[in-house]
C-alpha cells in the first residue's frame, strides 16, 4: 500500500533525524524550518509521529507472498 510506503519514508527521515541529534547535536529538520517550534517543523515532528504509529500496525499484519516466477 501506498501509505505503508509513505509511513515508513518518513519514519526513516525522523530516525535519520534522531541519530543526526544524537551523534552530532544537530536538528536538520529544526535547521531546515527555522527551529524546533516552527511550524513546518512541528508539522514534520507531527507527520513522523503519526508515521510511526502507523508503522507499528506493520508488525501485526498477516501477509501471504507467493513466488515471484522468473
Amino acid at each position: 500500500m501506498i501509505i505503508d510506503r509513505i509511513a515508513l519514508l518518513l519514519t526513516i527521515i525522523g530516525g535519520v533525524n534522531w541519530g543526526l541529534v544524537g551523534v552530532f547535536k544537530f536538528d536538520l529538520v529544526a535547521y531546515i524550518f527555522g527551529g524546533q517550534t516552527a511550524i513546518g517543523a512541528r508539522i514534520v515532528y507531527t507527520l513522523v509521529a503519526l508515521a510511526a504509529l502507523w508503522c507499528i500496525s506493520l508488525l501485526f499484519r498477516d501477509r501471504d507472498y507467493e513466488p515471484q516466477h522468473a
